[in-house]
């Protein structure tokens, strides 16, 4: 591609997009199979982001961040995708797009000072901490309860889909604090770090795709927090939760782009390499023509990605776009994921290739930060 040529990018984003490139090829693909079998990556392969500066990409400069815009996020978010152990991506994703977000929007002066720059460094790893085994998409269910005691609160309660919640160094923990019939005007965030007394990870939870990264289930059991680990005003955490899930959403979108991305590349390389009955699967029309309408559908979704960005960029909201977006990258990543394992035969199903850990990974993208049926609610009662 001339670099000139695409209507989104600048100089940066493509430089962005090239160094990238090197640190997959380099860092990841080498290493992520034994990433897959450890259930983790190893914390100095994030903070060798922190040092290339990209775990601070929308942080202010006093902290170490570049204080760039949304759109700068999402080529390095789609970037970053561009490989084959998408554990290795979320794990880094959540850090920067999910977790320590949270922070920066909610965050007094005090707690962003004290923990920004070890985020943007790498050495405070961070995870969110929302999803409880009776509650999923339906946040304002949320029953981990935190008590008020004298100096701060007592937090009791389970949490569970954690990503980066074995090794992370810093939580984000959405409790209720309001009364039983308070719902979403009941609910507080907290900052817990790690070895808090009281918090507990239960269990390293094992999962069908995303291996090489690390999910676990949380425990509280009177677990104390000062005042002033509170994120925010008291009771407003339902909203915060809301705002920072479109930021979550975009970055789960240009994840589904970026392993779309190299799916389409790994696959169309098998089809003019691998014969049958003395042609290439290339030769078929019915296989080029299906690659083709993938192909098409993927770079619908990257326009509208890259016009919401913009959007965003310029003070819009657009939770219906978002949530369109939402809804579109997981269903065409899985069916673009498919037909790839189909179009591998044989290989296609044999453990640990790269087409078929993509296509387990790929699985999650319709269920994790909004599941597909909860997206089309959003898109329904907006339009």
């Amino acid at each position: 591609m001339n670099k000139y040529s695409h209507i989104f990018f600048n100089d940066l984003h493509f430089q962005i997009i090239e160094q990238i490139k090197k640190f997959n090829d380099k860092e990841v693909e080498p290493n992520g199979l034994q990433w897959e079998t450890d259930g983790c990556v190893p914390n100095g392969i994030i903070k060798k982001l922190g040092q290339l500066g990209y775990l601070g990409i929308r942080y202010p400069k006093k902290y170490g961040g570049l204080e760039l815009d949304l759109m700068t996020s999402v080529v390095f978010q789609e970037a970053l995708s561009r490989n084959t152990f998408a554990g290795f991506t979320i794990g880094a994703l959540v850090h920067t797009d999910m977790a320590s977000p949270h922070l920066m929007h909610a965050g007094n002066p005090s707690q962003i000072e004290k923990y920004m720059p070890g985020i943007v460094s790498g050495d405070c790893l961070t995870a969110v901490a929302i999803s409880e085994p009776n509650m999923g998409s339906d946040v304002a269910a949320i029953q981990t309860k935190a008590q008020k005691v004298n100096n701060g609160f007592v937090i009791n309660g389970t949490k569970i889909y954690i990503t980066n919640g074995v090794r992370a160094d810093l939580y984000f923990v959405a409790v209720k604090t309001g009364d039983a019939d308070s719902k979403h005007r009941g609910l507080s965030i907290f900052l817990v770090p790690k070895n808090t007394p009281g918090f507990n990870v239960t269990s390293s939870l094992d999962k069908h795709g995303w291996r090489s990264s690390d999910t676990a289930e949380l425990s509280f059991s009177d677990c104390f927090v000062p005042s002033e680990n509170m994120l925010g005003d008291e009771n407003h955490g339902f909203y915060s939760i809301m705002e920072n899930f479109q930021i979550e959403r975009i970055a789960l979108t240009s994840m589904a782009i970026g392993q779309c991305q190299i799916a389409i590349e790994i696959t169309l390389d098998w089809l003019k390499l691998r014969k049958t009955f003395g042609n290439t699967l290339w030769s078929n029309s019915s296989i080029r023509q299906k690659m083709a309408k993938h192909i098409a559908k993927l770079h619908s979704l990257r326009a509208f990605l890259y016009e919401t960005v913009l959007k965003i960029d310029k003070g819009q909201k657009c939770v219906s776009e978002v949530s369109m977006l939402k809804a579109l990258s997981g269903e065409i990543s899985f069916e673009l994921l498919n037909d790839c394992v189909q179009f591998h035969g044989g290989l296609g199903y044999m453990t640990n290739t790269p087409i078929e850990r993509i296509y387990r990974d790929v699985r999650i993208l319709s269920i994790g930060g909004g599941a597909t049926e909860i997206m089309l609610e959003e898109i329904a009662k907006r339009n």
